[in-house]
């Protein structure tokens, strides 16, 4: 029995579609766009502004401190001229449960709610927000836990000691119940109204925005503040966002055929059997180590580092072995990102536009840069990003100007040279260092190699900035981090880039921002 379960693509469509009433008779009625949302905060017509960025920090506590609220406070400090906050997924760790909406979300991000003085009364499946925080999932808030391992996780002290250093015991009974815990928290959740008129009647409240394709959700900060579905777009200075749900489109590519296939699929079960050696021998020391030493604590916090990534390695090998032509892509949301990108190059008010979703398509952080959902999210996403260059014709700027990722636990800026496809010239900003274990930087460097139709490596994004876990043992660096992007006037727009970093050394923090660069 595998830990945690992830459910299948078709599954995460299906259910999440249901919680929305996709497409509801009721909703067709009144021609309502369910991927729109419109921000009526007085100042989406400015052309500058600025904005947050967080991503992977669900965490909670850590045993002597607090990495998730030591940003929140951080950007409390950044507030000014900042009209919403980006959330690049993974909201609630480890399997999105429900339990731990208070410990690692609802607490940690108190001055961002309404009625956050108070934030023990505030449920996961009622939260308001004062500024805008738009948020896309993670992998983390879709995974499940075996009712079997939440019992012993809640109730055997014995099974809790000896398993402490592979989880961090934030998993609840039956963690994200394929999730359904992050669309209550966060999406405008329909299937809880049980009469066609109880709908109609919030539909013809909260649904009265005009939107690009018809009406849509009206997005009111300290009244309404409800995400219209799982990927979504909206407009702000003159700049069209887009958050997309990359936890359906990451499905492996199938192996080679033939010999190649074979030598493939020998090569990962050889790995899957060395990671799993590894888990091994990194439990058995972990059972040795006393979590009340402080020396002894590090070094258990380093196994269960350790431990974290290689289960990750291992989850993403079992996808790449099972991996087959017959596996769900969501086409679907594919298409939709194509057509309202080609769109949105054809409306001259627009000037710019940003993606953000969770799994980075271009990343060097050790566990993610070679993964085989990384290098589907890049194959999928460069042939949309291609098919809007065909339509659009020749232009002075990249298909899209910023994509914003998580899923990596670090902060990196990455920028594509010709890459062959639309997602050529096009600069990444990867945050996922926001709370979470930290991790480093591949020991390959800064470059990115594939492999082009011809057999030849080449090279096709640099990394310019990478912040991440460093050192060992008494002299380890962990800079959890936070962006704050200034939007410029202009067409295309210019982003100014501006990273805050909590370090965390020695016991002690360190706060300090880097110097900003332009994009």
């Amino acid at each position: 029995m595998d830990f945690i379960t992830d459910p299948p693509i078709a599954v995460k469509i299906q259910k999440m579609q249901q919680r929305v009433r996709w497409q509801h008779p009721e909703i067709l009625a009144r021609g309502i766009d369910q991927t729109e949302l419109v921000i009526d905060d007085g100042g989406a017509d400015d052309p500058e502004f600025s904005f947050l960025v967080i991503g992977d920090s669900g965490a909670g506590a850590h045993r002597d401190h607090h990495p998730q609220r030591k940003i929140a406070e951080m950007m409390l400090g950044q507030l000014q001229g900042c009209r919403f906050l980006l959330h690049t997924g993974d909201v609630i760790y480890l399997v999105g449960s429900k339990d731990y909406y208070y410990k690692n979300f609802i607490h940690p991000y108190q001055e961002f709610l309404v009625g956050g003085e108070h934030p023990r009364q505030i449920a996961f499946d009622q939260m308001t927000f004062k500024l805008p925080f738009l948020t896309v999932p993670g992998n983390h808030d879709y995974y499940d836990l075996p009712l079997l391992y939440g019992l012993l996780a809640q109730t055997a002290q014995p099974i809790r000691y000896l398993l402490r250093s592979r989880v961090d015991w934030d998993v609840g009974l039956r963690g994200s119940e394929q999730g359904k815990v992050y669309a209550q928290a966060f999406l405008d959740y329909l299937l809880r109204f049980n009469s066609p008129a109880q709908l109609a009647q919030h539909l013809d409240q909260h649904y009265i925005a005009l939107g690009k394709a018809g009406r849509c959700l009206h997005y009111q900060p300290k009244e309404f503040t409800r995400l219209p579905n799982r990927y979504y777009q909206f407009c702000y200075g003159g700049i069209d966002f887009f958050a997309l749900d990359s936890n359906t489109f990451n499905a492996p590519i199938p192996l080679l055929t033939g010999a190649a296939g074979a030598a493939q699929r020998q090569a990962l079960e050889q790995r899957r059997s060395q990671v799993q050696q590894e888990q091994a021998e990194l439990m058995e020391h972990s059972l040795q180590l006393d979590p009340e030493q402080p020396d002894q604590a590090e070094q258990l916090d380093d196994c269960r580092t350790k431990l974290e990534q290689l289960e990750e390695v291992e989850k993403d090998i079992t996808k790449q072995l099972q991996a087959n032509h017959s596996e769900t892509v969501d086409t679907d949301q594919l298409s939709w990102l194509t057509q309202r990108l080609i769109e949105s190059w054809q409306n001259p008010a627009v000037r710019g536009r940003v993606i953000f979703f969770h799994h980075p398509p271009y990343v060097t952080e050790a566990t993610k840069w070679h993964q085989g959902q990384t290098l589907a999210v890049r194959q999928r996403l460069r042939a949309a990003l291609s098919q809007v260059a065909d339509a659009i014709g020749q232009q002075s700027q990249p298909v899209v100007d910023l994509v914003l990722n998580g899923h990596a636990h670090c902060l990196e800026h990455l920028q594509t040279g010709d890459t062959g496809g639309g997602d050529a010239h096009t600069n990444w900003l990867v945050c996922g260092g926001s709370g979470y274990s930290l991790r480093r930087q591949r020991p390959e460097g800064a470059d990115v190699l594939e492999t082009g139709l011809d057999g030849q490596l080449r090279q096709v994004a640099s990394s310019r900035l990478f912040v991440g876990r460093s050192g060992q043992g008494n002299h380890k660096r962990r800079p959890y981090s936070f962006l704050r992007i200034d939007v410029q006037a202009g067409s295309p727009p210019r982003f100014l880039v501006r990273p805050h970093v909590a370090e965390r050394y020695q016991h002690q923090w360190l706060e300090q921002s880097l110097p900003p660069f332009q994009i």
